[in-house]
């Protein structure tokens, strides 16, 4: 047995199942889960259209790196969403689902026999974080150093607790901007930072970018920077050390289709390509005739995000009056911070009564940290994932308010 595997942390959802192994939920009143960031918008009528009309191609061994018609749909995406030029040949690769590529780039670009000296090499990544990140650090045979998120800075990664030698080290960093689970998203003078820091030292940069279309504002700057975007306004075309990975799942609504891709430096696609031709990570044909269509229309997502500014305008005010709590830059969780005097401020205690006395299902935030620089940044706080209905959302909010307020 791979002996990295003792490594491993028990997943999120793991630890929340068993921390609540022993909670009657309130059974007079409805569950509402804010736990899992799993879409619950209605999949486009379009998207299954296109799905079950492509079933007469299941006879045929898909290509690993994709059908023209995908890649070159990517690309046209891209143009539109960031006004950039990717080369669909050489410049994108359909994934299924970012969460499977994120954990294979680690893969393909780590070198466990370099730094042998210093312990190895090193993956670094924010903190929070989305978990895959360090286990696919750990089993690519890779140490995790962690940059914590500051409250004072919009939850920003604070890159500079990074020491110079761990730079030294470093073979890859993923970025997840918008981030989970702060929302965040990275200006471009952050980019230039972390791409001269790659400069330096070499390292790849994956930036991870699901959230992308989830946020709030109006007006021309609205939408985030993604990562490829800011390269262009930094005179990086090349796209150098460089991965940008996004996916379906948010964007239209389609979690199950296991549907994404990956554009950015064509040297290190070369060879995830290879990697992923002996891996068997092939997409579906059905499943990218579906992609097709879902990265051809703009109109499901203009509605999607519609959906998820309104809870966010119904349920943030209500909440902030009993939290501190405020609207992320972007993405569909709140970032809360247990008040003081509840349970001692611990995110733990603040999910088992919340579940037991009012049935509503919220994330410890100390699940999506690790202590790193002596705390663990997402002690004391909660995630809650606005994914269920506006109705629903709203009638969780009132729940929480009202189990605050009962203990104020």
């Amino acid at each position: 047995m791979n002996p990295l595997l003792s490594h491993l942390q028990p997943y999120p959802f793991e630890r929340l199942r068993k921390l609540t192994a022993d909670v009657v939920p309130n059974p007079a009143l409805k569950p509402i889960s804010l736990g899992i960031g799993e879409p619950k918008h209605a999949t486009p009528a379009f998207i299954q259209s296109a799905l079950t009309n492509a079933l007469d191609g299941l006879a045929a061994y898909p290509a690993t790196a994709g059908e023209p018609a995908l890649r070159e749909a990517c690309a046209r995406w891209l143009h539109r969403r960031y006004d950039i030029a990717v080369d669909p040949a050489t410049q994108i690769l359909p994934v299924n689902g970012s969460r499977e590529a994120l954990f294979a780039l680690a893969q393909t670009v780590i070198d466990p026999s370099q730094h042998r000296d210093a312990g190895g090499p090193t993956v670094v990544c924010p903190n929070p974080f989305y978990q895959i990140y360090e286990g696919a650090a750990i089993l690519a045979g890779a140490r995790v150093a962690f940059a914590n998120s500051d409250p004072a800075r919009n939850f920003a990664a604070d890159w500079s607790s990074i020491p110079e030698a761990t730079w030294a080290t470093t073979q890859l960093l993923y970025v997840c901007s918008p981030g989970n689970p702060t929302g965040a998203v990275m200006p471009l003078s952050e980019w230039e930072r972390l791409f001269a820091l790659s400069d330096r030292h070499g390292f790849v940069i994956a930036s991870d970018e699901c959230y992308s279309e989830i946020y709030f504002r109006e007006g021309p700057d609205a939408a985030p920077l993604g990562g490829l975007q800011a390269a262009v306004q930094l005179g990086r075309t090349d796209f150098r050390n460089l991965i940008a990975l996004t996916s379906l799942s948010k964007r239209s609504n389609v979690p199950g289709l296991r549907s994404g891709f990956v554009a950015g430096d064509a040297a290190i696609m070369k060879a995830f390509l290879l990697y992923r031709t002996y891996h068997g990570s092939a997409m579906s044909p059905a499943v990218q005739r579906a992609s097709v269509a879902a990265w051809n229309d703009e109109a499901h997502v203009v509605e999607n995000r519609r959906l998820y500014r309104e809870k966010f305008e119904r349920v943030t005010p209500l909440l902030a009056e009993v939290m501190d709590v405020a609207l992320p830059d972007a993405s569909f969780y709140l970032w809360a911070k247990v008040p003081a005097h509840l349970g001692g401020g611990s995110d733990e205690w603040f999910a088992r009564e919340l579940l037991a006395q009012y049935n509503v299902a919220v994330l410890p935030g100390s699940y999506l940290a690790r202590e790193a620089h002596g705390v663990n940044p997402g002690a004391g706080r909660i995630r809650m994932a606005l994914v269920a209905g506006v109705d629903e959302c709203v009638e969780a909010a009132q729940r929480i308010r009202q189990f605050i307020a009962e203990r104020s």
